[in-house]
């Protein structure tokens, strides 16, 4: 499954989307860049675009889970909902370490704390959202809804 996305990826949006999310140094302090969940994003949409494989190698082996570092919960909000459009909603075709999975579970460890359980459906993922997150889901799910 090492081929493109079969209807592409909107890669200056998701771009753009991580660059609102990222705190930058004067925030941050030194940028800790694939140790950052924000920058670990960053290099993967960066690889996609020079080369679009649908595949990140070691993805979610790769994800740094222990980055509890805050971001602005609106911007990963719009993040996610943004996200949740690109997917294909490939259902049993879902594979771990598809793009689109791995740049959701970064936003999720910076905005929920944890990788969550995704089966290739932005409706049933909304769906566990607002059963365990009912506060962020409401603002995915509006973003979401928002978007042509």
């Amino acid at each position: 499954m090492d081929e493109t996305h079969k209807k592409g990826l909107n890669a200056d949006l998701i771009e753009s989307d991580l660059e609102n999310c990222c705190r930058g140094e004067a925030l941050c302090g030194q940028c800790r860049n694939t140790a950052c969940n924000i920058g670990f994003a960053k290099r993967c949409i960066s690889d996609y675009k020079k080369a679009p494989k649908k595949e990140v190698p070691g993805g979610t082996d790769n994800i740094p889970t222990t980055d509890f570092r805050t971001f602005d919960e609106v911007e990963l909000e719009t993040a996610i909902a943004h996200i949740l459009k690109e997917c294909k909603d490939c259902k049993e075709d879902h594979t771990e370490n598809c793009i689109i999975n791995i740049i959701r579970n970064c936003y999720e460890v910076s905005l929920l704390g944890d990788t969550h359980v995704y089966e290739g459906s932005a409706l049933q993922y909304l769906m566990f959202l607002r059963e365990h997150f009912p506060d962020q889901a409401a603002c995915i799910a509006d973003v979401y809804a928002s978007l042509p």
